[in-house]
């Protein structure tokens, strides 16, 4: 009867302080002012976002990043205290951001110093050459200074580009450029000879008017030979097992970093036969029989071709867990999750921008965050998270970074881009819910998604991209959220205090 009691008097006092919100906001002035609001019984205009109570939502399962020698370079720059300073706010359970998941590369990225493989022995299958040597000098250096505030951290691996001894090309990169020394006579096995190249297509990404890309490769770069797609799919098997002997656990693997941005930087084009023929045959048994416990997903996709993508899921849905998603593949979002109720997907990648760290790149983060969860993605996941001065890649492309180190004077600043994030990840733990979006689109630039915590607890994410203060209401169940968001600016409103749900279970 005590304990009722109890329970009867917490609740009444839970109904007036479930009234209250926390409330973050960010201008490009300002970042993170703390205020509180007060939900209301009338409605201030026409709600944008409504969560009535009964929504079950999808999953929300993790916040990472991903680990890069550029990455690595920047970092260096600073003062010991400064560095301990940015990977705790990015990645301690206290922190800012609180990542949890890491992205890694198996041989060279576009964000690494240069082209590297783990096995330049042409002809190894045996991969008697095989080893990580040069990651253990270089990425694994930063994963420890992540591992040190977030010791649980897990990760998965995808290549940029397959040993250029196992490519059609025999070289690393795609197509030819003035950023690496391909011959420029091997540009004709992309399409066959037929019509033009375009170098800079890559770099329309994101932009494009149509389909992404123009034109589909007509052959596989990888040698589609049994005795090369063994090895290939042994190597995603021997590279999780030195990694797991440096205290780096990988759950997870896709075969291929964007097969479809065809690159004068590491890359690797493939067809769809050649996707289902290597993941149905090779890396899916591979891995079932050497690590079980490991994952496979089918991606990067960033297409939107949409009938190109149905027909490798068609022929491998039932053989992986999920897919990853970047670029134009967010276009194909509602029709995969439609189709494919049961695999997971994942944003496994930012758009990296053009190197200005601006407010403007910010925005565009705080968009692409909330449309990929909202519309089913269940994990998210940052390109680069600091680089320095305008984030120049060796091949070239200057690209936008959490973090941005002036390497005049060894100086740096958390962009507005680190903000846009951490409106989210700050206050929505894996294992949230996502009960309710309201797209930009559809509210005229004001994107707003709702969450449920673990611990019962709403959170309201909402931006206004527009240039006037816009006056903007949230249906919370019978109750109603009334704000005024001021121009080009982020929000989080975080419910206060304990919920009735998470007390109950103390009792």
């Amino acid at each position: 009867m005590k304990k009722i009691v109890l329970l009867t008097a917490w609740a009444v006092s839970m109904g007036m302080n479930a009234q209250t919100f926390r409330h973050y906001t960010t201008t490009d002035a300002q970042p993170w002012q703390e205020s509180k609001v007060a939900l209301s019984g009338k409605a201030a205009t026409s709600p944008l976002l409504t969560v009535k109570g009964q929504e079950k939502g999808h999953e929300f399962k993790a916040w990472g990043t991903c680990f890069n020698e550029l990455d690595l370079d920047a970092i260096r720059l600073l003062k010991e205290e400064e560095r301990q300073e940015v990977m705790r706010r990015l990645f301690a359970p206290d922190g800012d951001l609180k990542f949890t998941r890491g992205r890694l590369t198996m041989n060279a990225n576009d964000y690494s110093r240069a082209w590297y493989s783990c096995d330049t022995v042409a002809g190894d299958f045996q991969l008697r050459y095989f080893n990580i040597e040069h990651d253990k000098e270089n990425v694994i250096q930063l994963i420890r200074m992540a591992q040190k505030y977030q010791p649980e951290m897990t990760f998965w691996v995808s290549p940029w580009s397959p040993p250029a001894w196992m490519k059609i090309n025999n070289d690393y990169p795609v197509m030819s450029s003035q950023w690496n020394t391909q011959a420029k006579e091997k540009d004709y096995l992309l399409f066959d000879g037929i019509g033009e190249l375009d170098e800079d297509e890559v770099k329309m990404a994101g932009q494009q008017q149509g389909k992404f890309p123009r034109r589909l490769a007509v052959q596989d770069y990888f040698i589609q030979d049994p005795r090369y797609l063994q090895a290939y799919a042994d190597m995603f098997c021997k590279f999780i097992d030195l990694y797991a002997a440096e205290n780096i656990p990988i759950d997870m693997v896709m075969y291929q970093n964007e097969a479809y941005s065809y690159t004068p930087y590491p890359g690797c084009a493939w067809t769809a036969d050649g996707t289902i023929r290597f993941n149905r045959d090779y890396l899916v048994p591979t891995l079932q029989k050497k690590h079980p416990e490991v994952k496979t997903y089918v991606g990067t996709f960033n297409t939107n071709r949409l009938d190109y993508v149905e027909k490798i899921m068609d022929g491998l849905q039932d053989k992986v867990s999920g897919m990853g998603l970047q670029w134009e593949g967010r276009d194909n979002l509602t029709a995969l999750r439609q189709r494919y109720p049961d695999l997971h997907l994942i944003s496994s990648e930012s758009e990296c921008g053009n190197g200005s760290m601006d407010w403007r790149a910010g925005e565009h983060t705080f968009h692409l965050l909330a449309d990929y969860i909202g519309k089913g993605c269940d994990e998210y996941f940052i390109w680069n998270f600091i680089l320095c001065d305008q984030g120049q890649s060796p091949w070239g492309w200057k690209q936008n970074a959490l973090i941005q180190v002036k390497s005049a004077n060894c100086s740096f600043r958390y962009t507005p881009e680190f903000y846009a994030v951490k409106h989210f990840s700050n206050q929505v733990p894996p294992g949230s819910h996502v009960l309710a979006y309201t797209p930009r689109e559809a509210s005229k630039g004001l994107p707003l998604i709702a969450f449920q915590r673990p611990d019962g607890k709403l959170v309201v994410v909402a931006g206004n991209q527009t240039n006037e203060p816009q006056q903007v209401t949230i249906q919370l169940r019978k109750k109603y959220l009334n704000a005024t968001l001021p121009p080009h600016s982020f929000h989080t409103f975080a419910e206060s205090g304990q919920t009735i749900e998470t007390h109950i279970k103390a009792f």
